[in-house]
């Protein structure tokens, strides 16, 4: 058993709390609501992100960041991209004894173009850091909390840490492999948003499933472009929190980011949408830093301009679209042939 904190009281952060307790751990799960801590604590729910989920008896929450991490070994974190400085800074004000990171928010930082690994090895004090994990993968958190079967991945260069991770949260319906390639399994995990984001477009406009596929299918083909660029192993992209990821975040309702897409297609400005949603959408800050990184990088990636467009431009969906399909006709072969032996070599 490993006393662990789980800083994040959203539906991942819960839904992965209940994994660990699951496995027998003692965990804490830290957030800033109140009225939700003790939601948790004397009721065993988490009504606003999962409100048809009872909490195990033996998690416990707290709104104090001290007693959250005190004598822990790993600290999980899950708070949105934008919030990962602050809550490091906070935590170089908290621990006394080195920590283990595992990190599962998925984004890029505008401006700066760091992952979320980067941003916690730049603020994390390194006499608190001993190691940071990713975890990811094509994940619902509303499915992981029904104990629904998931698999996801535990990447570190440390690989002793991953394998640690691995152990700490396997169990008979949450399955974890692992990966060294820390930048192939965050850009994935990262960029799929944005496809998702164009993926709720296409159907909030009525498009159907002929072109989600074919948006699915080149977006993979911009994530592998940009990937390669900022040096991952271009196989983790045919893997879990590659093309897994990207499938079950383009197709299902659960998620946040193609939710998102769908009341911009059907006529939403993104300030309504972001209201209405009432929760953080990862895919619109990405977008942004996507469209940096590709232009620093001179990398093509048509879906994600775009989106951008859209995004930030106050482009018309539609007319997105149409710029798409109406761009130079080419031989798939131009376009699919670096993508295939990237997969294969």
């Amino acid at each position: 058993m490993e006393k662990i904190a789980v800083l994040g009281a959203g539906s991942w952060g819960t839904a992965l709390a209940m994994v660990l307790s699951d496995n027998g751990h003692a965990v804490t799960l830290w957030g800033n609501n109140s009225e939700q801590i003790n939601e948790i604590n004397e009721h065993h729910i988490n009504k606003k992100y999962l409100p048809e989920i009872e909490l195990p008896l033996s998690l416990k929450a707290t709104n104090n960041l001290n007693d959250a991490v005190t004598g822990v070994r790993y600290i999980l974190l899950v708070v949105p991209t934008k919030a990962i400085r602050e809550v490091c800074q906070r935590l170089n004000n908290e621990l006394s004894n080195e920590v283990t990171i595992i990190h599962a928010s998925k984004g890029i930082e505008p401006d700066t173009s760091k992952r979320v690994s980067e941003m916690i090895i730049e603020e994390l004090d390194p006499k608190f850091l001993k190691s940071v994990v990713v975890l990811s993968g094509p994940s619902h958190a509303e499915e992981v909390a029904l104990r629904h079967p998931t698999t996801v991945t535990s990447a570190s260069t440390d690989m002793g840490e991953a394998r640690e991770v691995q152990e700490l949260f396997s169990n008979g319906y949450f399955r974890v492999y692992t990966n060294e390639d820390v930048i192939g399994v965050e850009i994935g995990g990262a960029l799929k948003n944005i496809i998702a984001l164009a993926a709720g477009i296409t159907d909030g406009l009525g498009y159907g499933d002929n072109a989600k596929a074919a948006l699915m299918t080149r977006g993979l083909a911009e994530i592998i472009r940009l990937g390669k660029a900022m040096g991952a192993n271009t196989q983790t992209f045919a893997g879990l929190t590659g093309m897994g990821d990207l499938i079950v975040t383009c197709t299902s309702v659960h998620s946040r980011n193609w939710r998102a897409g769908n009341l911009l297609g059907k006529g939403q400005s993104l300030d309504e949408v972001l209201n209405n949603m009432g929760m953080v959408v990862e895919g619109v800050r990405t977008t942004k830093a996507a469209y940096q990184l590709a232009k620093q990088a001179n990398v093509e990636m048509p879906i994600v301009n775009e989106l951008y467009a859209v995004l930030f431009e106050n482009k018309n969906p539609k007319l997105a679209v149409d710029a798409l399909m109406s761009r130079d006709k080419r031989h798939e072969g131009e376009s699919t042939s670096n993508f295939i032996s990237d997969l294969t070599e």
